[in-house]
């Protein structure tokens, strides 16, 4: 092979893809320069040919020098067929295997690996290396431990299909999303929480709605609360203790500082400021609420923790149960404090690494202060758990619903956390296409697809299990990602990337199994471009497609009701995307040309064409279904204003639809212009900051927004 061959062959190895099709059937072929880029950023050495073909030979050999390897995905119901790599002049061999299932129950024998059948062999050094497979009867659903001379493997047992709650396998059912952020009460502290989450759950359940979606919820980075996108987290195994409702907590109740501090004229004032305010002024929160979070969990220890009573020793278990990766976040949210950033790339070498020993010393001097990060996570766990029983308890057949976001911040806490792990210095983004033709950069860092095999998939477990925990739904942020990613390599542009394969198939058994354990409906977000046959993999293992009415042609119309999924949530519009009202008066292209974000005059004006055709295609969708307000003329749809019998009209249409899942958002049933985020854009745009324009005591108390809810309620009854 030449060194071109061997590179190809390499990067196939390491499940980076040498071409893509663009959205009109072009090629693009991947870059020798891309394929060393990203192998590096994979920690597999490739610089110079010999390199390359020093690792190539290792990807060949390596599992093959391994009696056992790392994980093993399996399905539930079938025989577990164990593979066992060795020499074929071991055939008289005999090993020793154990198997512990995840209850503890063990149980082993003795095999001699002549005797047991072989599916393949490969060839090194002039001899031959046999797979054989041990039959054992089917396993129950778990994760267990298989043993053999020394080597042991992760044997995961899964079922074929995620988690479907009962209602939606006869019912067709609808729910609310919004931003947790945007919501607003007399009682809040400048931001929406999980105690407004709870008051709005109880109007949405009384109207007939099984579902609230909400943003990722993830942990932020507390030190620049500024930086509000919940797709670019510092964690996403844990929570934002900013959604913390204070007054509800029950340290609260116990803590005369923070009682006193809350009353205060200055922080009566800036309560009663942010009420008024269209936009969430994070620092002003964080600099309102940890102050308090300080005094509270101070009277925590004092009045718990050190007598350990019943409330400490739930706290403690909290802490065993989360373990090194709560260590880790909190331990990294000290770091940030004490050196200034959480670009943990700048600090000293010897807090790089969170295994140093320098580190170990420090844990120990910082304990108390990375116990109140922990108390915060505590916290914040037990608040959603709290709101997320609510909404069941409210009769709710779904209830709350996590988003999971695509990935962490370059500087996250599970980046130093778990460096090995992710692709150091690269990132995750798409290819050039008309709508950016220059390609996008996400700013956020790929997990290696190799690292997460060889580690078990535990990483990937906690991910799932964390945000499913509590959750009646878990939306998948470019649920793609569990087959390939566009990955940009380090110091690269967007157009210089490539897409790399993931483990679809274990990653699609894990979900299933952590689905069914969690009893969480699993929603995938598969808008854009999709790899052939990715949809019915997830109709296979009963994950809902996500449809937005703005995507969904056929030819020069929209998508008849009818012709939407079973199996798929739909909806009108996303948090990306205009707002009913919005796209009716183009806010959003108003929005883009304020900022530059069209390439040049001839875009904008094709752009402004597009919208006016859209609209007319909308009104004779709606008039083709008899759901024309009478005073709407559908050949004039420039000639009038969107008003809330239009909005009506849309969501009946979409209610039609035989989809199982049904979301509405509820800037479009407040009938709010302005979009959640405006892709493209970062600080230019009040992304993630809108707040809704009034108070829920007085929204849920309208008696148009419950009839609306009611209307949709009706809408969704049985075909």
């Amino acid at each position: 092979m030449d060194a071109k061959e061997v590179l190809l062959k390499l990067a196939a190895e390491a499940g980076i893809e040498d071409h893509y099709w663009d959205m009109h059937g072009e090629r693009h072929d991947t870059t020798l320069e891309t394929i060393r880029g990203l192998l590096k950023a994979f920690h597999i050495p490739a610089e110079t040919d010999e390199e390359a073909l020093a690792s190539l030979n290792a990807f060949w050999r390596e599992p093959w020098m391994r009696l056992l390897p790392p994980v093993l995905v399996l399905q539930e119901g079938a025989p577990a067929l164990i593979p066992l790599r060795a020499w074929e002049e071991d055939g008289q061999k005999s090993i020793n295997w154990q198997l512990v299932l995840e209850d503890g129950e063990p149980s082993g024998g003795v095999a001699r690996l002549g005797d047991l059948p072989h599916d393949d062999i490969a060839y090194f050094d002039g001899k031959r290396v046999f797979q054989h497979r041990l039959k054992l009867d089917a396993l129950p659903p778990g994760y267990h431990r298989f043993s053999a001379d020394g080597f042991t493997t992760r044997l995961i047992v899964a079922p074929a299909r995620c988690y479907l709650p009962e209602k939606l396998k006869t019912q067709r059912v609808w729910g609310l999303m919004l931003q947790l952020y945007s919501l607003k009460s007399k009682a809040d502290w400048g931001v929406g929480d999980f105690a407004d989450l709870k008051k709005l759950s109880d109007t949405v359940a009384e109207a007939g709605g099984d579902a609230i979606g909400l943003n990722p919820l993830h942990t932020l980075f507390l030190n620049t609360p500024e930086n509000a996108s919940p797709y670019s987290p510092a964690s996403r195994l844990f929570r934002n203790p900013l959604y913390l409702a204070i007054p509800e907590m029950a340290d609260f109740a116990e803590c005369e500082p923070a009682q006193t501090r809350a009353a205060s004229a200055d922080y009566r004032a800036a309560l009663e400021k942010s009420l008024h305010e269209e936009l969430v002024d994070y620092k002003t929160v964080a600099a309102l609420k940890l102050p308090v979070l300080e005094l509270l969990y101070q009277s925590f220890v004092s009045q718990h923790l050190e007598k350990n009573d019943a409330r400490a020793q739930a706290f403690n278990a909290y802490i065993r149960d989360k373990g090194r990766d709560l260590e880790g976040l909190c331990t990294f949210q000290v770091l940030v404090e004490k050196l200034g950033t959480q670009n943990w790339l700048e600090w000293p070498q010897e807090l790089r690494d969170r295994d140093e020993p320098a580190l170990t010393a420090f844990r120990s001097e910082a304990s108390a202060r990375i116990g109140f990060y922990q108390y915060l996570q505590w916290q914040s766990e037990l608040q959603f758990a709290e709101a997320a029983n609510h909404a069941r308890e409210q009769g709710m057949a779904v209830g709350l619903y996590n988003d999971l976001a695509v990935s962490v911040d370059a500087s996250s806490a599970d980046h130093w956390n778990n460096q090995a792990l992710f692709a150091t210095g690269a990132r995750v983004g798409a290819p050039p296409d008309p709508f950016n033709e220059k390609g996008q950069d996400w700013g956020v860092v790929p997990l290696n697809p190799l690292r997460l095999r060889e580690t078990g998939y535990d990483y990937f477990t906690a991910l799932l299990r964390s945000n499913m925990r509590h959750a009646g739904a878990l939306r998948i942020d470019h649920v793609m990602g569990l087959t390939r990613l566009y990955i940009v390599p380090p110091g690269g542009k967007p157009s210089d990337g490539a897409y790399v394969r993931y483990p679809l198939t274990d990653l699609l058994a894990i979900t299933a199994l952590e689905s069914q354990r969690n009893k969480c409906l699993v929603i995938g977000e598969d808008l854009g471009t999709v790899p052939a046959g990715f949809r019915e993999r997830l109709q296979e293992s009963a994950i809902l497609s996500s449809r937005v009415l703005y995507f969904e042609r056929s030819h020069d119309t929209f998508k008849e009701p009818a012709e939407y999924p079973g199996l798929a949530a739909v909806s009108v519009s996303t948090h990306d995307l205009a707002t009913l009202s919005g796209f009716w008066v183009g806010d959003d292209l108003a929005a883009k040309d304020r900022l530059g974000l069209f390439k040049d005059a001839k875009e904008q004006d094709f752009a402004t064409k597009i919208r006016a055709g859209d609209k007319e295609q909308l009104l004779a969708a709606l008039a083709k279904h008899k759901l024309l307000p009478k005073s709407v003329d559908p050949e004039a749809a420039s000639d009038f204003a969107w008003s809330p019998e239009l909005t009506s009209a849309v969501h009946r249409y979409m209610a039609s639809a035989p989809s199982a899942l049904f979301m509405v958002q509820m800037d479009d049933f407040l009938g709010q212009v302005h979009q959640a985020n405006l892709p493209g854009s970062i600080t230019e745009y009040p992304n993630w900051r809108r707040r809704l324009e009034r108070p829920l005591e007085e929204l849920l108390a309208e008696p148009d927004l419950k009839a609306a809810m009611a209307a949709i309620t009706k809408a969704r009854q049985p075909l």
